[in-house]
């Protein structure tokens, strides 16, 4: 940990390439956080990169574990971001994908675990992901202690060393460029539009 530096947070919807994004900055050189209890499996072949503790910032309660991730990299997805302790600092990387690509990922994950994948109407759970992506851009834009740089799941297979680029300059140089721009495998987007791979 290096104290007083700000957390940077890999974020966006489930399925939206946020594991990817977190492959991109451990291979350019940065320590992402990870507790390794989720392991990789079809739908994330090379891993989730999560902390499971990560998925109860909504609840009540000291967040001052979160300190620990300073000068590090954790993944949260953005319905948690707002949760965040305010008196840190963050640099959130926020990627965003094509809610249909980001829908049939879904679908095809909840299908391979026997779970029903209508229990919420596509349409009706494209809206609320499109709003709840507005809000939380709002809420990004108003915080004091946030800043973004936005990212485009498509842009990333298809330019990857000019994401690298945008990503190295906003967390201040250093990075293996050359290295995270070859950490990211097109391979994992086989469906677009209908069944992409990558949360």
């Amino acid at each position: 940990m290096r104290e007083g530096e700000p957390v940077v947070v890999v974020s966006g919807l489930p399925r939206s390439g946020t594991s990817m994004v977190m492959q991109m900055l451990s291979a350019g050189g940065l320590t992402c956080a990870t507790d390794g209890l989720r392991a990789a499996d079809e739908d994330n072949p090379r891993g989730y990169f999560e902390v499971e503790r990560v998925k109860g910032l909504h609840k009540a309660g000291d967040k001052s574990w979160m300190r620990e991730y300073q000068g590090r990299v954790i993944k949260v997805i953005s319905f948690l971001l707002r949760h965040l302790p305010g008196e840190l600092r963050y640099r959130v990387l926020l990627i965003h994908r094509d809610l249909e690509e980001v829908l049939a990922s879904q679908r095809r994950m909840l299908l391979r675990r026997r779970e029903d994948p209508d229990a919420v109407p596509e349409p009706e759970m494209a809206r609320a992901f499109a709003d709840h992506l507005r809000e939380v851009e709002a809420f990004l834009e108003e915080a004091p202690n946030f800043e973004v740089l936005q990212l485009d799941y498509g842009r990333v297979l298809a330019d990857p060393a000019a994401v690298a680029r945008a990503i190295d300059g906003f967390l201040g140089g250093g990075l293996d460029r050359g290295a995270m721009a070859a950490a990211v495998d097109g391979s994992l987007h086989r469906n677009r539009r209908q069944e992409g791979e990558e949360a």
